[in-house]
């Protein structure tokens, strides 16, 4: 079914001489006369008479001269023309020298990519064979772990992070040990560009070639980094042209008709380098106080008098010894003085500014637990963890099975088990990802035993939670319990019933902490 929905342009005539307006304002109909005058100027006449009519106000749409800086840089270019070539470049550099020699931006960046990614995900097939699904999913596997699957798919969410987008090209690799030669090459957002006038082409968005309904048909890749040092020697304007089929796209769009990103950490970068710049005025503060021993100053008044001393003199003090000051002066020691905001509150309220951009909490940002108690650490982990479970689905629908897909057409050819197989379009299927450690392992126990008690979960989900795959589980432990049983080892350890209250002590603690 093809929708009516068309992209071509249509242009209305409208006569003139019957032209009316309905001023939603007033409610009333105002006639437009044509009297000499031309098409664009009783337009903007029109248009002038509407907003003289216009009586709501908002204050955040008044320009006045407090706000007339803070709003200096907003514009209404379109997505593509916000995002220009010349615009991701500058926040590529400066994201990328932020995370290199920031420890902090570095630590969140790397711990977005291991919760996200963590170990990697797992595959498992839904289809109506068993056999065929083990086959798959042992097979994918095999592969994964070959071309190092896990590790590229956290260099893309780093790239991501500091480059806005990342770009893989799936190719054939020979050199593979599997019998699917499919590879996944990263590349990095430079080397996608139109290296001649591509940003002016209506259907282009900086090396990609676009249809008629905005979808990516082609890619422009470069073959040489723009930075690199064969750039000099190459001709820097050549290309390949890729299918959309063979390159994934991995960014996030913020805004309708956006086909680039930017990255992830934009609104943190001046905060980084304000909190740089904090430490380093903090450490200049100390070291002054400590270059300088004793400032002499007089005690005497304007009209008195006082040894003379020549300005800028110093003086030798010694270690353990009285030294008497000349006739008229005081001694006095300099003080670190800080700014009126505290160094470490200071370095929490930005630090935790910084990562609200990323929907993650400040101990993890800071690594640091030490003013959490248990209530407050879980709430915050609910945001962070609902952030990353987006995330994956994201990675799923752009990444993964995009790669399974080209990974089942191969496989359907270079394996014999899977000749005959349809797999044209994608079968049912299911990821697993790492799951994340409780805080409380006996009370997450206890919920989940309930949950399964009371048919509120199952398994498949219980088990997804720790990234694993539930049948797969079963196998294993069905394997354990018959050799238990071989071995007359008892299934089952006694083991103390858990202790019953009627409110749990560490929250009761938590909250009288709190309290207090």
């Amino acid at each position: 079914m093809r929708w009516p929905w068309s992209r071509k342009s249509v242009t209305a005539s409208v006569p003139f001489d019957k032209l009316t307006a309905l001023s939603k304002v007033e409610g009333q109909v105002i006639p437009l006369r044509r009297a000499r005058r031309s098409v664009p100027e009783t337009v903007d006449a029109l248009i002038r008479a509407q907003v003289r009519r216009v009586s709501a106000r908002y204050d955040a749409a008044q320009t006045t001269g407090d706000n007339r800086r803070h709003w200096s840089q907003a514009d209404h270019l379109a997505a593509d023309a916000s995002n220009n070539v010349q615009v991701r470049r500058i926040l590529r550099s400066r994201a990328r020298y932020e995370v290199a020699n920031n420890s902090y931006a570095r630590g969140i960046v790397l711990t977005l990519a291991n919760d996200v990614i963590g170990t990697g995900p797992t595959l498992q097939m839904l289809t109506a064979d068993a056999a065929v699904n083990r086959l798959i999913e042992r097979e994918f596997m095999r592969w994964a772990t070959a071309v190092n699957l896990a590790e590229k798919l956290r260099t893309m969410r780093v790239a991501r992070a500091q480059d806005g987008e990342a770009f893989g090209v799936l190719f054939t690799n020979d050199g593979l040990s599997t019998s699917v030669k499919l590879d996944l090459g990263l590349i990095e957002a430079e080397q996608v560009a139109d290296p001649i006038l591509g940003p002016l082409q209506p259907t282009a968005a900086d090396g990609i070639v676009l249809d008629e309904f905005g979808n990516p048909v082609e890619y422009h890749i470069l073959k040489y980094h723009p930075g690199a040092m064969l750039t000099t020697l190459a001709a820097p304007s050549e290309y390949d042209r890729l299918p959309a089929q063979s390159v994934v796209h991995w960014f996030r769009c913020d805004r309708p008709g956006q086909h680039r990103g930017v990255p992830d950490i934009t609104p943190a970068l001046p905060l980084f380098a304000q909190l740089r710049r904090y430490t380093l005025a903090v450490i200049d503060a100390a070291e002054s106080a400590a270059n300088w021993a004793i400032i002499m100053k007089t005690t005497s008044p304007p009209s008195g008098e006082a040894a003379e001393m020549e300005p800028g003199v110093t003086m030798e003090v010694e270690r353990n010894m009285a030294v008497f000051a000349p006739e008229g002066w005081e001694p006095s020691q300099m003080k670190a003085e800080q700014p009126a905001t505290g160094y470490g509150e200071f370095k929490r309220e930005i630090l935790n500014e910084i990562a609200r951009c990323l929907n993650m909490p400040y101990n993890i940002a800071a690594c640091n637990s030490s003013n959490y108690n248990y209530a407050s650490g879980r709430l915050d982990h609910q945001t962070y963890y609902k952030n990353i479970r987006v995330e994956q689905d994201h990675i799923e629908a752009v990444v993964l099975d995009r790669i399974l897909k080209a990974w089942l057409a191969e496989a359907a050819m270079a394996l014999e088990d899977l000749h005959g197989v349809a797999v044209d379009d994608l079968p049912p299927h299911q990821w697993f990802w790492s799951g994340h450690e409780h805080v409380d392992p006996a009370k997450e126990a206890n919920a989940q035993e309930t949950r399964l008690q009371n048919n509120t979960t199952t398994l498949a989900i219980e088990y997804a939670k720790q990234g694993l795959d539930w049948e797969e589980q079963l196998r294993q432990r069905a394997k354990e319990v018959a050799l238990m049983k071989a071995l007359g080892l008892p299934q089952q350890l006694a083991l103390p019933a858990p202790k019953q209250t009627n409110v749990d002590e560490e929250e009761k603690a938590d909250a009288y902490a709190d309290a207090a």
